[in-house]
């Protein structure tokens, strides 16, 4: 869906809302049926109160599928700590598999306003998520985790801290197979490098990863760079360096690096490429399924921008 709008699936499941239109009259689907989002809205019911209001009304050791959306702003007279409010709830979710911490919309709250802390306890507390996904960077912080059972683990943010993607990176995820960072820029607060990724890189303690996803960033030639001839990318069947600043230097660098003719995808989309280097990749990878959709073309001052930042 993107950031513009709320999930409508997840976790192969249709997303059911609960939120201060859910009264107790409200006829709600089977538990286990759906992938349920608790979430409130600006100047609405505190998120505390709907998220009681969600344990009381829905038989939560059923649920596999949880979508934590909008649960307000450092602003507002009610401060919630939503992180906390799962832990300490963990219990009651037995069966839950795939967690999505932060469905919130740009009309609710641009990506880099989105306030975090400390995710960790989450992994701790749900050992068994197959499924872990967070939208917005500030803030937020994790520690190195262990995990034999998460298979995908994706971060949406205008600005990915260093420490969140060091954590990442020292992390022993035997079983993941998906993982996808949105590197975003310095300006709010994407401030890894290239060496940061190099344990990523590596693949060692990513044996079954089948797809990277390192977007979004400002830093993206560089990183293609690095990707070119990273032991990884071997035992990849999807690849995607979109989202960001990539031109022909990056491109250059990929074409020149290891063979990429092995994977199935490579997602290049939104990037500063000419009509002759699109051409030159197409041809280079015929047997790929290539997007270089969202051509753009650098501002008057050779400015180049993201996909997503604010």
């Amino acid at each position: 869906m993107g950031v513009y709008e709320h999930l409508v699936e997840y976790g192969g499941l249709r997303v059911e809302s609960f939120n201060e239109e859910t009264g107790p009259e409200t006829d709600l689907p089977a538990a286990g049926e759906v992938a349920w989002a608790v979430r409130t809205g600006f100047d609405e019911k505190p998120f505390d109160e709907i998220f009681a209001a969600f344990l009381e009304r829905v038989d939560t050791t059923q649920v596999t599928a949880l979508v934590i959306g909008y649960w307000g702003a450092s602003y507002d007279t009610v401060d919630t700590d939503p992180v906390k409010l799962l832990v300490d709830e963990a219990h009651r979710f037995p069966a839950l598999r795939a967690l999505f911490f932060g469905d919130i919309t740009g009309e609710e709250s641009e990506i880099s306003w989105i306030e975090h802390t400390d995710i960790s306890p989450l992994l701790a507390a749900f050992p068994l998520l197959e499924r872990f996904e967070v939208r917005g960077g500030t803030g937020l912080r994790l520690e190195p985790f262990k995990s034999d059972v998460l298979k995908v683990l994706r971060f949406e943010a205008g600005g990915l801290p260093a420490g969140v993607v060091r954590s990442v990176g020292a992390s022993e995820l035997p079983a993941l197979e998906r993982l996808d960072l949105w590197l975003g820029v310095t300006e709010y607060g994407g401030d890894a490098t290239v060496a940061d990724l190099a344990p990523l890189l590596s693949g060692e303690r990513l044996p079954a990863l089948k797809h990277l996803g390192l977007e979004n960033s400002e830093l993206q030639d560089e990183i293609a760079g690095a990707v070119a001839g990273a032991p990884v990318v071997a035992r990849l069947e999807t690849l995607s360096l979109a989202m960001g600043v990539m031109t022909d230097d990056g491109a250059e660098s990929l074409l020149a690096g290891q063979p990429l003719t092995h994977l199935r995808e490579l997602d290049l989309h939104h990037h500063f490429l000419t009509d002759a280097m699109i051409e030159r990749v197409r041809a280079a990878l015929p047997g790929v399924e290539v997007d270089l959709d969202d051509q753009e073309t650098p501002e008057d001052d050779d400015w180049r921008y993201v996909a997503v930042s604010e």
